[in-house]
């Protein structure tokens, strides 16, 4: 029995550090909806309360008005899923290259491809503005999609995973007279599913949650993504401060849903190709 006190104490340790943890991340939503969901009144007079004196949908409804975040979020769930049905074929596409094809300077060209992750995307914010604006693509949806149209990560996880994939199924697929494209689309396409699955997850969501780029190109209230709207409603008047709040619970739903629905996808697609076998 003793030697079960020194296991039931380290269980306990365990499950406290676990309830800590929970608390520390759990603890902003908890503050950002309640202040959504007070009144204007009760925002300005007690900001400090974490439970609303009269739970109310008034600041929502007042977000979705006046920051007229419908239009908004049309704008980013179009955005947000051309973008992640592009990012997913041609990451695709090249992680099958890089993979299972040669051609000559297959090493010097994926070395940079790889290169190209070590440059911050802000430093190139304002190279690419200029090439958009160039190209008379400021306030518009191909000013938004078109640059985020590829990605080394995703092409970089896809590659590992098709690594992992027997050399001799792709043996068997040639003697069957079996050609690259038929072989992607029809062999390794399926097995990297849950793969697929996880990088279009995070690439809906870096979309989503885009900021720099949509601020510097668009300018337009018929155009702007969710994330700009948003900045929109800062500026609202002082007695409205959790005007704010209650657009961000607008714009989180969406997000929350998909992290609910596909979060076993996730887990599955990352570590797919962590084990070789």
């Amino acid at each position: 029995m003793r030697a079960d006190v020194p296991h039931g104490l380290r269980r306990v340790g365990r499950y406290s550090l676990l309830a800590l943890v929970s608390a520390v991340v759990l603890f902003p939503i908890w503050a950002v909806l309640m202040q959504a969901f007070k009144s204007g009144p009760d925002a300005l007079n007690h900001p400090e309360s974490l439970l609303p004196t009269n739970l109310t949908l008034d600041t929502v409804r007042a977000a979705w008005t006046e920051g007229e975040l419908g239009r908004a979020l049309f704008n980013s769930v179009v955005v947000a899923v051309v973008v992640t049905i592009c990012v997913m074929l041609v990451s695709l596409l090249s992680a099958f290259a890089f993979s299972f094809l040669q051609f000559p300077g297959k090493g010097v060209v994926f070395v940079a491809f790889v290169a190209t992750m070590l440059v911050p995307a802000e430093v190139t914010v304002v190279v690419n503005r200029r090439t958009v604006e160039s190209w008379g693509w400021l306030n518009s949806y191909q000013g938004l999609i078109i640059p985020s149209l590829a990605s080394t990560f995703g092409m970089l996880l896809l590659r590992q995973m098709f690594l992992q994939l027997p050399k001799e199924l792709r043996e068997a697929a040639s003697l069957d007279g079996v050609g690259n494209m038929r072989f992607l689309w029809e062999v390794a396409a399926p097995l990297s599913r849950p793969t697929l699955g996880a990088l279009g997850l995070f690439t809906f969501l870096g979309t989503w949650n885009a900021y720099l780029w949509p601020s510097q190109i668009i300018k337009d209230r018929d155009h702007r993504t969710i994330q700009i709207a948003l900045e929109g409603l800062s500026g609202a008047q002082i007695n409205r401060f959790n005007l704010v709040t209650g657009g961000l619970v607008i714009a989180s739903l969406p997000i929350f849903a998909m992290l609910v629905v596909f979060q076993r996808q996730l887990v599955r697609g990352l570590t797919a190709g962590a084990v070789k076998g």
